[in-house]
């Protein structure tokens, strides 16, 4: 099975849109599947506040794991964790119209109402696993150009 149809199936199982993301990607970044979904169990519909997407805080993480900087002085990790940091949020902007999760959505998920319009307009079944696969597309794009 490939990441992206991983990440979306761990979605389905209501995992939320960070865990979904970093847990395709667990054995690649060196972690067990477990401490990717408490790791990202905290960011899901934008941290609940319909910031920036779970699925690209996801992503974000992912990065970090793969590129980031490794210790205090770690100049380089720095630059190229900025750099893949741009080219997500860039990117899943440019494929997906934003990354903000309530702009994404059409709604404010804080209050009950936007919840329920999402489950209403089946955005949470529907339309959030397509962010979820389109966060693990670029960041397999990342990947590649960093090789």
């Amino acid at each position: 099975m490939d990441r992206k149809q991983k990440a979306v199936d761990y979605f389905s199982q209501k995992l939320h849109c960070s865990q979904s993301v970093l847990a395709a990607f667990a054995e690649e970044c060196g972690i067990t599947e477990e401490q990717a979904l408490r790791l990202g169990s905290c960011f899901g519909t934008g941290m609940r506040k319909g910031e920036v997407c779970g699925a690209v805080t996801g992503a974000l993480m992912v990065l970090g794991l793969l590129y980031g900087q490794k210790k205090a002085g770690d100049a380089e990790g720095r630059q190229t964790s900025n750099k893949v940091n741009d080219l997500m949020m860039d990117r899943f902007k440019e494929k997906c119209g934003s990354y903000i999760c309530n702009d994404l959505l059409g709604c404010d998920v804080t209050t009950s109402e936007g919840i329920q319009y999402c489950r209403d307009n089946k955005l949470f079944t529907d339309f959030c696993p397509k962010m979820v696969a389109a966060a693990v597309e670029v960041v397999e794009e990342i990947i590649k150009s960093q090789e």
